[in-house]
């Protein structure tokens, strides 16, 4: 169990998950200007529906472009980006600086559609949801977006894997974002990573160089328990309370088992996710590049957590190189932060990143975009 627990998890995550509902709520200065939220969805190829949340802060309005956040390989859109306690929205973060932001659940993720193999035993079937699925959620979101905004370029911002679908993306339709961030994202183009790359267990014993499908299938089970431990060894105390607060670990747990309306029917409640996106990073990881950034023109900022366990220093330089198209390139390193930067405590490196994206995301693209068709 992780250190910094709210003493009532020894309830176990189930007890947790049936616990009242949370109740949603903008930060502590919102009374003012409450923050709102309205579930929408979006059609995406036959049979998938995308799932996406607004959240907009009334009064805050300016000319900014929509946002439309994208969450990484496990924990869908709700519990990465809008947790409903104090420091633990991104969302709200961002609605507050004026613009109207979306929240996307990935096909297989959350309130979207889960392919029908997600219900047979998982080695069953191959990785469900790989990039060239979600760039197609992706690009129904954007024209949902655009229709809904009214505007003709979306901003983009990905953590992980999410980022890594949204560079796909970009790369493909140019034309349909005016601003694009990376957050702890692989890029591809670098062979060799701790955990994810050649000779882990994400390889296939039997054909080196390929992802392991035998033993990964179509989705994985994550229990409540099985997030923290990630967290944990990437914050460089002993009371991890010191960088994170319990609330914002309690919820983000709690969100991602509710995501999954099959999880109390495990014992210990679990939720699914697709592998996909375990087979696009162990791809990155050993150096293969899924998509260019050669054809990327948004403004782009590349953020990369110090202490991050997924990305690698070398894919900063190495995207940053590839964005020769691009109006504008930043890349930032937050000194001391963890992967779980934006759910980390405001002097742990949130603060310093939420004021990166809110000024990158503030500033103007140098020309004007046409619409995707």
């Amino acid at each position: 169990m992780s250190e910094g627990l709210p003493r009532r998890q020894v309830l176990g995550w189930g007890a947790l998950l049936a616990a009242a509902p949370l109740v949603q709520s903008g930060p502590a200065h919102a009374s003012e200007n409450p923050i709102r939220r309205s579930p929408w969805h979006v059609r995406s190829g036959s049979g998938i529906r995308i799932a996406l949340r607004e959240v907009w802060a009334p009064g805050r309005g300016r000319d900014l472009p929509p946002v439309l956040l994208l969450h990484g390989a496990r924990v869908p859109g709700e519990a990465s980006f809008d947790l409903p306690v104090d420091g633990g929205s991104l969302a709200a973060d961002l609605a507050l600086a004026g613009h109207r932001v979306h929240i996307m659940d990935a096909r297989g993720y959350g309130a979207s559609t889960r392919p029908a193999e997600m219900d047979d035993p998982p080695l069953e079937n191959p990785p469900l949801a790989t990039g060239v699925d979600v760039v197609q959620d992706v690009a129904a979101a954007v024209r949902g977006i655009q229709a809904r905004s009214r505007r003709r370029a979306v901003a983009l911002v990905g953590w992980a894997t999410g980022a890594h679908w949204l560079g796909w993306y970009a790369s493909r339709y140019p034309g349909a974002v005016s601003h694009l961030v990376f957050y702890n994202s692989l890029y591809g183009a670098v062979d060799g990573h701790p955990t994810l790359g050649r000779g882990s267990q994400y390889e296939d014993p039997e054909r080196p160089g390929e992802f392991n499908t035998g033993k990964f299938g179509a989705y994985r089970l994550s229990t409540g328990e099985s997030l923290i431990p990630s967290w944990d060894s990437s914050i460089p105390v002993e009371d991890k309370t010191q960088w994170r607060d319990p609330n914002v670990v309690d919820a983000y747990v709690r969100l991602a088992l509710a995501s999954d309306p099959t999880s109390e029917q495990r014992q210990p409640p679990s939720f699914r996710a697709p592998t996909g996106a375990l087979s696009d990073s162990f791809y990155l990881a050993i150096g293969r590049k899924l998509w260019h950034a050669g054809t990327i023109t948004a403004k782009t900022l590349i953020v990369r957590s110090e202490l991050d366990f997924w990305s690698r220093e070398e894919d900063v330089p190495t995207l940053k190189a590839d964005l020769r198209r691009a109006q504008a390139v930043r890349t930032v390193t937050l000194e001391q932060a963890t992967h779980y930067t934006h759910l980390d405590r405001e002097e742990r490196g949130r603060g310093a990143l939420i004021k990166e994206l809110t000024t990158w995301l503030g500033s103007r693209p140098a020309r004007k975009h046409g619409f995707v068709t």
